[in-house]
């Protein structure tokens, strides 16, 4: 448990949160709701085992942070309790309610057992790749996903890793799961969406390719989309993703619509594949009273820049526009 103060709000409350949930107690020595409140939310940060942090704050001591919060969920009374998860306010309830009501509360927000070894497995996974030991890193992401089948990031990876593996039926076992995400109509999966698009590539090489007829046909029709369009899916299956790049841009360039623009959605999912996942951004400095009021969210996600990316979605913004 942390008694949270302006000094200590951005590191113990926003940062904290980045990395587990934490449970912000609003409360004053004056309130006797709050000193029935305080000790079971102490028990239940023991039960979860970890799985939460308490934080606790004091209205009375520290108003300016108290009346912020209140004002943002509308609440005028305490004890009041806001969930803060990845640096964000999140949810709140008020009142000493009862254990069941608060257990079915943190229950929504807070991670599962299996879930916390999914994150574990992950987390070793990426750094055995880092590492350059791509079998083990293979063999934790299966273990990630087979604790936590909910684990979308984890999932992803396990995919990404089987097709670069060349095992393109353990990966489309891996994919089948959340296939419905990717194909969506109406919110599609993005990340899916692409993993989607290498299956079909890896398919279609897996049916046989001839590079040296399709570049054949290309020089004699260079309209002839079909060929480069298959030359295309040969290099994203061989995971030649500049290489395929630009062939579809070849395609985008003489025909924006072919195929039901096709080429432009391969090549958005190979810059799916290719751009590595948002990470919280560094460097914001904590709140200070009097400044203009109390930073209440924590630091924005942000994509690690790359320069190949950035150049090819320039090329195809330069192509469509």
């Amino acid at each position: 448990m942390t008694d949270i103060t302006l000094q200590n709000f951005e590191a113990d409350l926003l940062q904290a949160s980045m990395q587990q949930p934490v449970l912000l107690d609003i409360w004053a020595p004056w309130c006797g709701p709050c000193r029935t409140l305080g000790p079971m939310l102490e028990k239940l940060e023991v039960a979860y085992a970890g799985r939460w942090k308490l934080a606790k704050l004091n209205s009375d001591d520290q108003p300016e942070i108290a009346t912020q919060l209140s004002q943002a969920f509308g609440v005028r009374s305490i004890p009041f309790c806001v969930m803060f998860v990845g640096g964000q306010p999140v949810d709140g309830f008020v009142g000493a309610i009862p254990e069941a009501q608060i257990r079915e509360f943190l229950d929504r927000h807070v991670p599962t057992g299996e879930a916390l070894e999914a994150e574990e497995d992950l987390a070793e996974a990426q750094a055995l790749l880092e590492e350059g030991d791509a079998d083990g890193a293979l063999q934790k992401l299966q273990a990630a996903v087979q604790a936590d089948p909910s684990n979308e990031v984890a999932r992803f990876d396990l995919i990404r890793a089987l097709l670069e593996d060349d095992q393109l039926a353990h990966a489309k076992a891996a994919f089948a799961p959340v296939a419905h995400l990717a194909a969506d109509t109406i919110t599609p999966h993005a990340r899916f969406q692409a993993l989607a698009a290498w299956i079909a590539a890896a398919e279609r090489a897996e049916q046989g390719l001839d590079p040296a007829a399709l570049q054949s046909a290309i020089a004699a029709n260079k309209r002839d989309f079909d060929a480069r369009f298959a030359l295309a899916q040969g290099l994203f299956a061989g995971r030649d993703f500049t290489g395929a790049m630009d062939e579809l841009l070849e395609i985008i360039m003489r025909d924006k619509t072919w195929n039901d623009q096709l080429a432009r959605k391969t090549y958005v999912a190979i810059l799916e594949i290719m751009t590595k996942p948002a990470q919280p951004a560094h460097g914001a400095t904590a709140p200070q009273a009097g400044a203009g009021g109390l930073q209440l969210s924590g630091p924005s996600t942000v994509a690690p820049a790359d320069p190949l990316v950035d150049q090819y979605r320039r090329k195809l913004s330069m192509a469509l526009f």
